[in-house]
């Protein structure tokens, strides 16, 4: 068996002082460090949310929105956010907590101004690929643990996709190493997640105690 860790955007702009903040996102770095020691997993990826200055998403590019108004993008709804996570900033750079010489792989998404990209493995068309998943195949992972942020927003669509893009895969969600947006949403999130047959877990269960 090959277990692999997968942190979700773990990066400046989704913790305290960021541009868009998830509420004590910052409270996920000392899960995601504390997993990584001893050798745990076999392999540790993450991904990190990339986008041009000029990406669809932002509100910005939408005369008249305000950030979290309810837009369009490429024919379809889409979510305005404030500029976050551009690439080359400050606010793109991973937690200065978190450790990274355990991360073997860090996936890029978001680049695409056309289409947002929720998922480490699929723009949110669910056409263009990220290579997480052949990634992951090569590697012979066969269980996948996944935590960071938000839970209902990249989390939640990164452990749908691994469940569907890898068939056989044993894949949980760790739920205290995740932090989400909105409360009603994340556990929407986890009902989700769990009717499609991801796992529930917390890090005790897998760290003891």
């Amino acid at each position: 068996m090959t277990k692999a860790l997968l942190l979700i955007d773990i990066q400046n702009g989704f913790c305290p002082g960021g541009n868009l903040p998830v509420a004590d996102g910052d409270q996920v770095v000392p899960v995601a460090n504390a997993l990584m020691k001893d050798g745990r997993y076999d392999l540790v990826v993450a991904s990190q949310d990339w986008h041009p200055v000029n990406h669809g998403s932002f509100a910005s590019q939408h005369p008249g929105a305000k950030p979290f108004d309810m837009g369009e993008l490429s024919g379809k709804p889409q979510v305005l956010w404030p500029h976050h996570c551009v690439q080359d900033t400050s606010d793109a750079e991973f937690h200065p907590g978190l450790d990274l010489s355990a991360i073997a792989h860090i996936q890029k998404k978001g680049e695409n101004p056309a289409v947002d990209s929720y998922s480490a493995f699929r723009d949110n068309d669910r056409a263009a690929l990220t290579g997480l998943a052949g990634y992951l195949r090569q590697k012979g992972v066969t269980e996948l643990d996944v935590m960071g942020l938000a839970t209902d927003y990249c989390v939640k669509f990164s452990a749908l996709d691994a469940i569907d893009m890898l068939p056989g895969v044993k894949v949980r969600f760790i739920e205290d190493g995740s932090r989400g947006i909105d409360p009603q949403g994340v556990t929407a999130a986890i009902e989700e997640m769990r009717a499609a047959g991801v796992s529930i877990v917390s890090s005790k269960d897998i760290l003891g105690g």
